[in-house]
């Protein structure tokens, strides 16, 4: 199968620095921002459009802007880029979030992806007036996506549930195509919920063989309801044409960053509830040294950000080896990231994408076009 890569759009500002922001880090506390506008938000989703990115995925929670609304305005500045939009149940209407897929898919041709977040933080729940616990929070999701998906299939719908309830809902025109449902969660409680909805796994960049026992604890609960899932993983990217200039930019990254703002962040993110953030955690554990977890696998990123904090580091060459690496695993989404977004998005579209076309692992979108062939200019002054 063809590998899909889509890109990320930082709604929480941009920088030549890591940009702290989520699980408990507040946006800017490890490096100043390029404003997240919708000119210079434009600028990255038309080059990764152009570079072959499927998609980009939108973060949400207070510390960005809106995903839905901010993506909605993007579409009018894109041809074929699609969204994955970020969105937590139980902060909308069941039948309105419903609808609100419905909209978005018919005015922007089927550019809806849909990444379901329970939160993974109570404090921030609470500041949104969603008063449940963790588990709750995934057990209301499960209903949630029961009530959704029953809506977009042109159901109506009645469900007394322990956290939600509707009666008599329906939808007056049901999305086409249906937007397909990305879920991520390591805890006990988000295995099940992940089996029974979701269209696409999602798991931040950990080792090979820890995301080799993600997918197979996944796979077996996702058979139980005869269902056969697709697997993605979030990571940051840094490829240059040389191995020593990309871990020379990844040591750049951090430098200017204290110990003081190191531990301040890390503090932060010692609030949060989710299970996978405890595991970007575990893999640094806060201390700048062997911070290489796996061949190529540095995990920088989270000493000083909330939420993914891996990031493949290396040559072209080396990145897409590793690429192919967890592709083997049974991965075949790989949604990424980079400072600064626009900057990176390049490098490694033009350094990575390439090779992994080379040896049959990617297609560009719009392959059977006329894509990205190489200029021929003459030399100044040549005749």
């Amino acid at each position: 199968m063809s590998l899909t890569f889509h890109w990320f759009l930082p709604t929480n500002g941009d920088s030549r620095h890591v940009v702290g922001g989520g699980h408990g880090v507040p946006t800017g506390a490890a490096g100043g921002a390029r404003p997240a506008s919708l000119a210079y938000l434009g600028q990255i989703a038309r080059s990764a459009e152009q570079l072959g990115f499927v998609g980009a995925l939108t973060p949400t929670g207070a510390w960005c802007e809106d995903a839905w609304l901010t993506t909605a305005m993007l579409t009018e500045v894109t041809e074929r880029l699609k969204f994955l939009v970020a969105f937590r149940p139980g902060l909308l209407s069941l039948t309105l979030a419903a609808q609100m897929a419905a909209t978005f898919q018919r005015h922007s041709r089927g550019r809806l992806l849909l990444n379901v977040v329970t939160g993974g933080e109570s404090h921030e729940q609470r500041a949104y007036g969603d008063f449940l616990g963790k588990d709750d929070r995934y057990a209301r999701a499960d209903e949630f996506l029961q009530v959704v998906r029953a809506l977009w299939r042109g159901e109506t719908v009645d469900l007394l549930g322990r956290h939600v309830s509707v009666e008599r809902a329906s939808l007056v025109r049901v999305p086409d195509p249906v937007p397909p449902i990305y879920f991520g969660g390591s805890s006990g409680a988000a295995g099940p919920v992940a089996a029974r909805h979701s269209d696409v796994y999602l798991t931040w960049g950990e080792p090979p063989e820890a995301v080799a026992k993600k997918i197979s604890w996944i796979a077996g609960l996702a058979e139980i309801h005869d269902r056969t899932l697709r697997y993605g993983i979030r990571l940051h990217v840094i490829t240059r044409d040389t191995a020593e200039e990309a871990w020379a930019q990844a040591r750049r990254l951090l430098d200017g960053i204290s110990e003081a703002d190191i531990a301040a962040v890390q503090a932060g993110l010692a609030r949060s509830e989710s299970e996978g953030q405890r595991r970007m955690v575990e893999l640094h554990g806060g201390r700048r040294d062997d911070l290489e977890i796996a061949p190529n696998l540095w995990a920088g990123v989270g000493l000083v950000r909330g939420g993914a904090g891996t990031a493949l580091v290396g040559s072209h060459t080396e990145v897409a080896d590793r690429i192919a690496e967890y592709h083997a695993l049974g991965l075949t989404e790989f949604i990424l990231s980079g400072y600064p977004h626009l900057e990176e998005a390049y490098w490694f579209g033009e350094g990575v994408l390439p090779i992994l076309r080379a040896r049959g692992l990617w297609r560009h979108p719009v392959a059977d076009e006329e894509v990205a062939a190489p200029s021929s200019v003459p030399f100044a002054g040549v005749r």
